[in-house]
């Protein structure tokens, strides 16, 4: 859920005071800053990126010299190839007479200068701040090192690999970040409101509940809102990964970040900027990268005590053998010891995992999937149960009247006037089934003492008499008699009762979602049991558990039946996912070992609760988030492995003197490389 503390992560205060010049600079300043925060913590190098100058033009589009920025971070690295690749040449190849003694030395400081002197720099940095054992220290002694023994090419080598690394790591996380980057720059600053029919340009956080909203055809909507245009046609993308339009009609919510396709179209703006659900998305993004998973955890905590230790052993493999060897010699074991520091360095391990856990959070962003944490996206690789919500979640939760059947002693019009008039209270899609059905809702009758029952339905005072509109629970509840068997019926039934009669029901269908199907039979290839509960009538649920091939299913539940379900699972150490979009479902989704929220159609209290939020409502994307969860972690654990092996068996080799400082420059960089390389493999793959 959403604290406290991210709140102040909008663009402008609540007085609308803007924080940053544009939405770009917030969001880069955002990513910017939790990814100093990641490589500060974990001692690594690739703190401080070069900043890249961006601008945007009206369509909202953005421009960047990237080349040039690319090149910025490559010239340090350039300089200094240049430099050692003449002075090898000098050394083995042509040599040169005057290329010998303080000559030869300096030429390969002012080798070394360019790559060597910021990381030299940032050590003296970290230890002013009392992080003695960074990696920035590993570096320098080795390198230095290498130059007290006259092993200058080596000493270059290792720190211009080193730096030419760091780059790719740079940009590999500048890649990861862009992913993310395009789901967060999806709000325009500014919008036009009409003031007596006259278009105005405000800032968008400055827009009042009621303001009309003027959108051109290819403008995004900065303001969630009411379409007071008959028709108009949104792409989508920004807020469920579709790029299919989508035609609204008149009355109908239209969301931020939504891009009108056609005509110019008026929206009224229904919700205050920072509560649209675009600025929830931006928070619940913002807020992923900083909840970690097991895994990150366990890394980070071990680079902070493995750091010291090699640094120790390095010492101990260069002093130690004086008192076991007969014929010590300083230079050689001191070599030993720098082989070993360089090898140690921890960087494939503390970059590549939390760039394979961004950039698991960016492809699922990519595709609709908002996965409020990394730690997410390692329980719903182990998921061994989905269990399910159907009105909303697997069914469509648009309701039609099919039938109404009212005992002949009551005047059907007026009743279906009281029911219309109380079902105005609810926000349940039966009401608005009901609503559409019957039509404008009577101004003059007078409602009293209206109720809702959770997991019944409603009661009220209608001209001095009760009114009962529900299940057929709430008949029992109220002990109103009835002449009908429920479970005979396999449609919704909305049971009507007044004056302490039953005036009959009402059958009410919702259709299933087309993806449905696609979605049981996935979850059911990855060995993942299917449960669906629901507080619909039983019959109801059955029908469609059976017509998709749903494991087990469970109607008339309250939403206390549904939490009891769900420990149930748990009780047998059983990893649970819940995907629901009610009010209702909220307990459960909070239960849950992962809970998964309908983000279109999913009550804000659902989506805040939530782990994971599928913003365009498919369930397909269910599967979908298990595999991207699956294909991360699998990931994460190859780069562990990877490194671990290769590391140890080239510190085993280092410390008997069997590798060089080449060997241990692939231990290293070459290792870190091969990281991060699989670490953004899962930035392209399909799922």
């Amino acid at each position: 859920m959403i604290n406290s503390d991210q709140k102040h992560q909008h663009i402008f205060d609540a007085h609308g005071k803007q924080l940053c010049c544009t939405q770009e600079e917030k969001i880069n300043a955002v990513a910017n800053k939790q990814l100093k925060k990641e490589h500060k913590e974990m001692g690594c190098c690739a703190t401080d990126e070069p900043t890249k100058e961006t601008h945007s033009d009206d369509d909202g589009h953005d421009h960047s010299n990237s080349t040039d920025s690319t090149f910025k971070m490559f010239l340090p690295a350039g300089i200094s190839l240049v430099l050692l690749l003449i002075a090898i040449g000098f050394d083995n190849y042509f040599p040169q007479t005057w290329f010998t003694g303080w000559v030869r030395t300096i030429w390969y400081v002012v080798a070394y200068a360019p790559v060597g002197f910021p990381v030299i720099k940032e050590a003296f940095v970290a230890i002013k701040k009392g992080e003695i054992f960074s990696e920035f220290l590993l570096m320098s002694i080795a390198t230095i090192g290498a130059f007290a023994i006259a092993e200058f090419p080596e000493g270059v080598a290792v720190m211009l690999f080193y730096a030419v690394g760091e780059v790719f790591q740079t940009l590999a996380v500048q890649r990861a970040k862009a992913n993310i980057k395009s789901l967060l720059d999806q709000r325009p600053d500014e919008v036009t409101i009409l003031e007596n029919n006259v278009a105005k340009t405000i800032k968008a956080a400055t827009a009042k509940i009621g303001d009309i909203i003027q959108l051109k055809a290819g403008e995004k909507l900065g303001l969630d809102g009411e379409l007071l245009s008959d028709t108009a046609s949104f792409n989508t993308a920004a807020l469920t990964g579709e790029s299919k339009p989508d035609t609204k009609a008149k009355g109908e919510t239209v969301l931020a970040g939504m891009i009108n396709l056609n005509s110019v179209c008026q929206v009224k703006v229904t919700t205050a900027y920072t509560d649209s659900k675009l600025s929830k998305i931006l928070e619940m993004v913002q807020d992923a990268t900083a909840k970690k998973a097991p895994t990150e955890l366990f890394i980070r905590k071990f680079a902070k005590i493995y750091t010291p230790i090699v640094v120790l052993l390095a010492i101990l493999i260069c002093v130690v053998p004086i008192l076991f060897v007969d014929n010590y010699i300083f230079r050689d074991w001191l070599y030993r010891a720098l082989v070993f520091l360089v090898i140690s360095c921890p960087c494939a391990l503390v970059i590549s995992i939390p760039l394979g856990y961004f950039g698991g959070i960016g492809a699922a962003s990519k595709n609709g999937i908002l996965f409020k944490g990394s730690n997410f996206l390692d329980v719903m690789a182990t998921v061994q149960n989905v269990v399910m919500d159907k009105t909303g979640t697997m069914t469509e939760g648009v309701f039609k009247v099919q039938e109404v059947v009212f005992n002949s002693d009551f005047n059907k019009d007026d009743i279906l006037q009281m029911v219309n008039a109380l079902e105005s209270q609810s926000t349940h899609p039966v009401a608005t089934a009901i609503h559409q059905f019957v039509g404008k809702i009577d101004s003059t009758i007078e409602l009293k003492e209206v109720e809702e029952i959770s997991g019944h339905g409603l009661k009220s005072l209608v001209k001095g008499k009760e009114l009962l509109v529900g299940n057929f629970k709430l008949m029992d509840k109220f002990s109103i008699k009835y002449d009908i068997d429920p479970t005979s019926i396999v449609y919704t039934l909305i049971a009507v009762a007044y004056d302490k009669k039953f005036v009959g029901y009402i059958t009410i269908a919702d259709s299933i979602k087309e993806d449905a199907q696609i979605t049981i039979d996935k979850l059911k290839a990855l060995g993942i049991k299917t449960i669906m509960l629901s507080g619909d009538k039983n019959t109801v649920v059955q029908f469609v558990a059976k017509s998709l091939g749903i494991t087990n299913a469970f109607g008339d539940l309250l939403p206390e039946d549904k939490v009891n379900k769900v420990k149930e699972i748990i009780a047998k150490n059983e990893t649970v996912a819940f995907v629901g979009d009610g009010v209702n479902d909220a307990p459960v989704v909070a239960l849950s070992n992962v809970g998964i929220a309908m983000g279109g159609l999913g009550s804000d209290a659902t989506i805040e609760t939530a782990d994971v939020v599928i913003q365009d409502d498919m369930p397909s994307k269910i599967p979908m988030a298990i595999n991207i969860g699956k294909q991360t972690k699998k990931i994460v654990w190859q780069n562990i492995i990877l490194a671990f092996a290769v590391k140890t068996i080239v510190l085993v080799l280092g410390a008997g003197g069997l590798a060089t400082m080449w060997e241990a420059v692939f231990a290293d960089v070459g290792v870190a490389l091969l990281a991060i390389l699989n670490a953004v493999r899962i930035q392209r793959m399909k799922f």
